[in-house]
């Protein structure tokens, strides 16, 4: 399937070039989704802002968390893209085994490799924000209990935000990045 709005190739224009540098880590190509954001710099540079905070250290959540929350969001949305750059990138320094990210992608937070409440809860958290836009009073209950009300903020908003990230990959029809794991894989 073609990609409905290619990303920009190199050479990059100069006001391109300059996102992207601040956009990826490193001297790193930068990936397929952010040259397709590079073709709307006003978009980009807001996008930069907001998708550098939820990746940072500010983020009140641990890393392990994130990753939970992104890679259960991006499955549960059919965002192959999204889903196998964070897990190539970040599944292994959260400390996700491959039986747990085949849970993230096909399983349940019932499933037996979820051992820790605090990991069936972001999980149920992206359930449930997936399929009913909202969290019930049960659920909402049991993670007042365990996380502070920042760290429920931002795990609000990460959700929503790796919707947005996923509906705008997928809509593009974005094809895997190079080296990137699929859905099938786990």
């Amino acid at each position: 399937m073609a990609t409905r709005i290619p990303p920009l190739t190199a050479p990059y224009p100069d006001p391109a070039a300059a996102i992207l540098r601040r956009m990826m880590p490193g001297d790193e190509e930068p990936i397929a989704l952010f040259r397709t954001f590079a073709r709307h710099l006003p978009l980009s540079e807001a996008l930069n802002g907001w998708g550098a905070y939820q990746l940072s250290r500010k983020l009140s959540l641990s890393l392990r968390d994130r990753e939970i929350v992104i890679d259960r969001t991006c499955a549960r949305c059919g965002c192959e893209y999204e889903w196998g750059v964070h897990v190539a990138r970040f599944a292994a320094r959260a400390d996700l085994t491959d039986t747990q990210i085949s849970s993230l992608t096909h399983g349940s937070g019932t499933d037996a490799c979820w051992t820790d409440e605090r990991d069936r809860l972001l999980i149920d958290t992206a359930d449930a924000l997936h399929d009913a836009n909202d969290i019930d009073d049960a659920l909402w209950s049991r993670l007042d209990a365990e996380f502070s009300p920042e760290q429920l903020l931002d795990l609000l908003m990460l959700c929503g935000w790796y919707h947005a990230i996923s509906f705008t990959a997928r809509a593009t029809r974005l094809a895997p990045e190079p080296g990137a794991p699929r859905f099938d894989a786990f």
